[in-house]
């Protein structure tokens, strides 16, 4: 369910950023990670080639060929960029078996991968477009901390890099220029940069400070030339665009490990699988726990109504070791005055309020994704 949620919540966000969503394949033939440059600088993390009818094919270890194949389909004009691409899309990469751990290191993982294809003039705003969507998503979330590092390329390695001196100077003065437009001061890191261009890496501190690697903008200068990529000017001449790949959740897996990690399971409402479970003090009562379930799930709440042949007091134990955020007691005052008993998770004290006042109040955290249950 809280896979559910977070892929809804970043696909209604890329289309309101407009992004156009796409699917594409989890294999492809070699010769294309070769265009692209993957199986020459990348193969180490790649799994073993299989052979199937007409060629040898890989696992796609990332997405942006697939999506570079998709910008190609048709000439653009200039007025068609930016032409942004977003997926939910599934790669695989060989991690050893010593780095596995859990979900934050795996081997088949979801990222939410975009890809954007714009002019040189668009570069800086674009940039700034995906470091604002990217502080969007920690602040939804509530990580309210967190550090920005610029990764270049090492001048002196040049075998781990494509590019000239000056497509690198360009790329990497282009990302310095947004994130000082965006006021974030951030850490130089040299030779951490990808084979294809300079990243920016922001790193969310969760509730017990440790650092989490999760959102990445890289520039890429690279691989719009290998492809051959083109746009029609305003000069009708055809240009390269640039091109940006951006993953926010990163790792849909390990961000969801991270949050379970941040909130130790005490998930907000919002996010919370069951938002409120209904506890009938006795079987008679049950009829109530029903109507006061159907009322809230009209509105949308997750709603679990126990009506399990246990005692009260162990069913009501049982949701809290679940961490709900909301338990509903019902007995005979609360059905005679259309009530109900609210044990909030981490308060002692319980509170008797009208079932349309707990209907608004649940539907005001919901909407408005608090972090907190008040």
């Amino acid at each position: 369910m809280i896979r559910k949620i977070m892929e809804d919540w970043m696909r209604d966000e890329c289309l309101r950023r407009g992004y156009q969503l796409v699917y594409t394949p989890h294999v492809a033939r070699v010769n294309l990670w070769q265009t692209s440059g993957h199986e020459g600088f990348y193969a180490g993390n790649m799994f073993t080639p299989m052979e199937l009818d007409d060629a040898m094919y890989r696992m796609k270890p990332m997405n942006c060929p697939f999506h570079i194949l998709i910008y190609k389909d048709s000439l653009k004009s200039y007025r068609d960029l930016p032409v942004r691409l977003g997926e939910l899309g599934t790669v695989y990469r060989y991690e050893r078996s010593g780095v596995m751990h859990g979900l934050l290191r795996v081997r088949g993982f979801t990222q939410d991968d975009a890809h954007i294809f714009c002019t040189p003039e668009q570069i800086e705003d674009e940039i700034i477009g995906c470091v604002d969507f990217a502080r969007a998503v920690l602040a939804t979330y509530g990580f309210d901390k967190f550090q920005v590092e610029l990764s270049g390329w090492d001048p002196n390695d040049r075998k781990s890099y494509i590019g000239t001196d000056e497509q690198w100077t360009m790329a990497t003065k282009s990302l310095e220029n947004a994130l000082a437009r965006s006021g974030i001061e951030y850490k130089f890191v040299p030779g951490e940069a990808a084979f294809y261009g300079p990243k920016i890496d922001i790193k969310l501190v969760d509730a017990i400070g440790r650092l989490w690697q999760l959102s990445t903008v890289q520039f890429d200068f690279t691989l719009p030339q290998r492809f051959e990529l083109e746009y029609v000017g305003e000069d009708g001449k055809r240009h390269q665009p640039l091109m940006v790949h951006r993953a926010l959740y990163g790792s849909v897996e390990r961000f969801f490990g991270v949050l379970i990690e941040h909130y130790a399971g005490a998930f907000p409402v919002w996010l919370s699988p069951v938002q409120t479970a209904i506890v009938p003090i006795g079987e008679k009562h049950l009829e109530y726990a029903n109507k006061v379930g159907d009322v809230l799930k009209k509105q949308g709440v997750r709603v679990e109504v126990d009506g399990r042949n246990e005692k009260m007091n162990a069913k009501i134990r049982e949701h809290a070791m679940q961490k709900v955020p909301f338990i509903l007691v019902v007995g005979d005052k609360e059905a005679e005055a259309n009530s109900v008993n609210v044990r909030t998770r981490g308060q002692e004290k319980t509170e008797t309020v009208p079932l349309d006042a707990f209907v608004q109040r649940i539907g005001q955290l919901i909407a408005e994704k608090k972090a907190t249950l008040v």
